[in-house]
């Protein structure tokens, strides 16, 4: 019988997987990395546990002083045993949540040929089509993403912003400017709900602190069980906030995978391993990934709230005492650091642990 070839890693990723589904195509090698049998470490979708805050309780005014106590410490909870939150009351409408997802679907639903224009090489960041090559042995996605740097504005590349949809610009820029407020109202829940001065961890994020968008688009895989829309990992980010038209994201608590409900008025807050070092381990950054669809394809928008470039973050010291000991020593730039472990496959917290 003659041996089948199976195309590199480097080859598979100079494709589209969106383009792979129209043509046909198997998912391949690098591709298949699950083997079917964890569907029984996977929690029921009855009923999800995954925490909901509502972020109305810290606008001014709004809430009293007992209830606002109570919603913080619920976040407080949420952020030490889940690392991850549904976040509802945020101010921003659902219409315009949809609005920033259907932007999105527009751009992967347009001719390859016009999506081509935006395409990034394969080590790139910013721009159409994969994540940087993974280091041999490691599997591949089954995913396309569109990524842009949205703050600070001087990292903005506009050779990768779409033309079309012709609202692409107007709707990202609004987005940001909204999603700067939560990211602020959050940072200053996040530290209220551990006794610290509101500010400190805005601090420690800069005042050139960055955003980066991501678009993601999962199509439907015939071997859905065979593969995964994005690996098992944790983010390298201070923190992410999503937004997700299907199911398809699982968080990993207690050795079960646990799916994320689709909510329209939410947007998922996710720890990042930065904010576990800042608050001591107070907060832990989950490990997550993405499960795709036999049948449907799946839209996702993230935004990584990330510490300015070259700043030094650290355990907060109000977090630091005799009964807990400092557990990480400070880092600068640990985005990068946990990129090259990422390709490898790998965490990279352990290199800030004391």
């Amino acid at each position: 019988m003659a041996t089948v070839s199976v195309p590199s890693a480097e080859v598979l990723l100079s494709k589209r997987v969106q383009e792979m589904v129209i043509t046909g195509d198997d998912p391949v090698g690098p591709f298949l990395c699950r083997n079917g049998h964890d569907l029984a470490q996977r929690a029921s979708t009855d009923n999800s546990p995954i925490p909901i805050v509502d972020m109305g309780c810290f606008f001014a005014g709004k809430w009293s002083a007992e209830e606002t106590e109570q919603e913080l410490h619920k976040l407080k909870c949420a952020l030490s045993t889940w690392g991850c939150f549904q976040a509802i009351g945020h101010g921003i409408t659902s219409s315009f949540l949809d609005k920033v997802q259907r932007v999105g679907r527009e751009f992967f639903e347009q001719p390859i040929e016009e999506k081509n224009k935006y395409a990034k090489t394969l080590e790139e960041f910013q721009g159409y089509g994969a994540d940087p090559t993974p280091e041999e042995g490691q599997s591949l996605d089954w995913s396309d993403r569109l990524l842009i740097a949205l703050v600070p504005k001087d990292q903005r590349d506009y050779r990768f912003w779409p033309q079309n949809p012709t609202c692409f610009k107007e709707t990202v820029n609004e987005w940001t400017e909204k999603m700067k407020r939560v990211a602020e109202m959050i940072s200053k829940s996040m530290a209220r709900s551990l006794h610290l001065e509101e500010d400190c961890f805005l601090k420690q994020f800069g005042e050139g602190a960055q955003l980066h968008g991501r678009f993601n688009f999962y199509p439907p895989c015939k071997g859905a069980d065979l593969v995964l829309g994005l690996k098992a990992h944790a983010d390298g980010s201070g923190y992410t906030l999503l937004l997700q038209d299907e199911e398809g994201l699982e968080v990993l608590k207690d050795g079960k995978w646990y799916t994320v409900p689709k909510n329209p008025d939410a947007i998922l807050v996710l720890m990042g391993d930065q904010m576990e070092i800042m608050s001591n381990g107070a907060f832990t950054s989950p490990v997550h990934r993405v499960i795709p669809n036999g049948e449907r394809d799946r839209v996702s928008v993230a935004l990584f709230y990330t510490p300015e470039v070259g700043k030094d973050i650290g355990p907060e010291e109000g977090l630091i005492s005799e009964e807990a000991p400092r557990l990480f020593k400070n880092v600068k730039d640990y985005a990068d650091i946990h990129m090259v472990y990422y390709k490898k496959g790998m965490r990279a917290l352990h290199t800030a642990q004391l």
